[in-house]
């Protein structure tokens, strides 16, 4: 709450040096930078099988996702995805290398998705219904969340068995998707 002696308005302007328009306090100058937000996740798969879990909030609750959620100050992109991993699926994770990297400016996220191997028996945590461990074939593929969830999938799919690769971007023509 602002103190009514030192009343706080912003105005959208191009601050000086600057090559697009940002939020200004019309006191002090400050600028308000709103940058995009990192989503780290993992796919995670033990004995053929990949977990996915079935989102208990919204966005798009009811729908089968990857383990994945925003950063937190103060720590990696690796212990993100394992923090998350541990909340939503109560999964022990080891992260075995970096699977892709997806810009999504539609929504102001990055999302990260690491190959991790699963070391435990996963079950749901407060963000998820329900969770499974599936064979590829019995994925509920239209049952998905997002579109980089199966960019996720595909992508840990083509590298199955490989150790070293290039990590992955947005797949040729998904434009429409992201913007």
């Amino acid at each position: 709450m602002s103190d009514p002696a030192f009343p706080i308005s912003f105005s959208k302007k191009v601050p000086p040096g600057e090559d697009r328009e940002r939020r200004v306090c019309d006191t002090c100058g400050f600028i308000d930078y709103v940058n995009p937000r990192i989503v780290a996740g993992v796919v995670a798969h033990r004995d053929g099988q990949i977990l996915l879990c079935r989102r208990a909030i919204e966005p798009r609750k009811g729908f089968w996702t990857l383990p994945a959620g925003f950063m937190e100050l103060g720590e990696s992109v690796e212990e993100g995805a394992a923090r998350e991993a541990l909340e939503e699926a109560e999964a022990r994770i080891e992260i075995e290398t970096l699977l892709g990297l997806y810009s999504i400016p539609r929504i102001g996220q990055v999302q990260i998705f690491f190959r991790a191997r699963l070391l435990n028996a996963p079950s749901p945590g407060p963000e998820s219904l329900e969770v499974g461990m599936f064979s590829w074939d019995d994925i509920p593929w239209p049952e998905l969340a997002f579109p980089s969830v199966r960019w996720a999938l595909d992508h840990y799919r083509a590298t199955e068995g490989q150790s070293g690769f290039p990590p992955f971007g947005n797949p040729p023509g998904t434009d429409a998707l992201t913007r």
